[in-house]
């Protein structure tokens, strides 16, 4: 054999890193960093599918800020409830108590309505009318309560 076999044989064995425990360590630190990116996209990705749960507009400005700044469980009931004290989403429960404020004025305006007087039928009391008089008295009542409307 010559000796330029010898010397390529050499130049291999010298392209391999002098030292390859620091060489595994670099390329872990490496796959760490890209793991450590990969984990923080994912629980970002997390916290935002929980928010879009609770039923925020996370296009919305004040939801963004909102997200940036929520330290709380991140459950959709736990969030909802947190929103709902910032107003970001209606309070269902105020929504509900106007409602009801509403049927109940207009139960009372029917109550209202069923306590009046019944309308008179003044057509028949004078055509069952015996005499003038009782005629006369029934265009006075029916006069007066026409005036009263």
């Amino acid at each position: 054999m010559s000796d330029a076999e010898f010397s390529y044989e050499d130049e291999a064995v010298d392209q391999q890193p002098k030292d390859p425990v620091r060489a595994h360590l670099r390329k872990l630190e490496a796959e760490n960093k890209e793991l450590r990116a990969l984990k923080a996209q994912a629980e970002n990705a997390q916290k935002e599918l929980a928010f879009a749960k609770a039923g925020l507009d996370l296009n919305s400005k004040m939801a963004q800020y909102f997200v940036k700044g929520y330290e709380g469980e991140l459950t959709p009931e736990a969030i909802q409830a947190a929103a709902m004290e910032a107003n970001l989403i209606p309070n269902a429960n105020k929504e509900l108590a106007s409602e009801q404020q509403a049927w109940n004025r207009v139960s009372q305006a029917q109550r209202n309505g069923e306590t009046s007087e019944p309308v008179v039928d003044y057509a028949s009391k004078i055509a069952q009318a015996t005499s003038a008089d009782e005629v006369m008295q029934l265009l006075a009542q029916a006069r007066a309560e026409a005036s009263n409307l």
